[in-house]
């Protein structure tokens, strides 16, 4: 079924528009989940969050990407439980991730006038403008939380070349957000 058809069942508020979505993006729901969490039963709980949130939030918007829509649902569902997991432990593949871009995103103890949400328009423009392949390793590693050598694997990478790629990323993120008057 095409997205169009399963976002109408949810504004028909039919249930079906949940079990049409999990056939279509329940895998990818899933991987977003545990590429963020690493537990198989936490994952699977956040895949049913993220079938209710988009069945809850749906019916105002009409998203353009129905799977860009999910995808980021699924995201931030995950990452509010691995902000409830963190209280009993940390995980080490995200924290690695983040502390990636410490010297190319604003620091938070500096005031500024950029809000997140603007900081988050500045990279979206920036990935924008890069080459797609270089865009869509950037977005595996630090959207999607891949491991480097699942982004190798993926593109038929060497994991130096995706370490390389990402770094030179980087580079070039933190020249842009200085241009754009973001203080990195």
């Amino acid at each position: 079924m095409d997205d169009l058809a399963i976002i109408e069942l949810y504004f028909a508020r039919n249930e079906k528009a949940i079990e049409e979505t999990d056939k279509k993006y329940g895998k990818l729901c899933f991987s977003v989940a545990n590429n963020i969490l690493f537990n198989d039963e936490d994952s699977e709980e956040c895949v049913n969050d993220t079938y209710l949130s988009v069945w809850n939030k749906i019916s105002p918007t009409r998203p353009n990407s129905f799977m860009a829509f999910i995808c980021q649902i699924a995201r931030f569902v995950s990452m509010k439980k691995l902000d409830f997991n963190r209280a009993l432990k940390r995980s080490q593949n995200i924290t690695v991730s983040y502390s990636d871009l410490e010297d190319v995103l604003p620091s938070n103890h500096f005031s500024t006038d950029w809000e997140y949400a603007d900081v988050g328009k500045a990279i979206s423009e920036f990935l924008r403008e890069e080459k797609e392949v270089s865009r869509n390793v950037f977005i595996r590693k630090y959207y999607f939380f891949d491991s480097i050598s699942d982004i190798a694997q993926r593109y038929s990478f060497t994991e130096s070349k995706v370490k390389n790629m990402l770094y030179h990323s980087r580079i070039k993120l933190r020249a842009f957000l200085r241009k754009e008057g973001v203080e990195v």
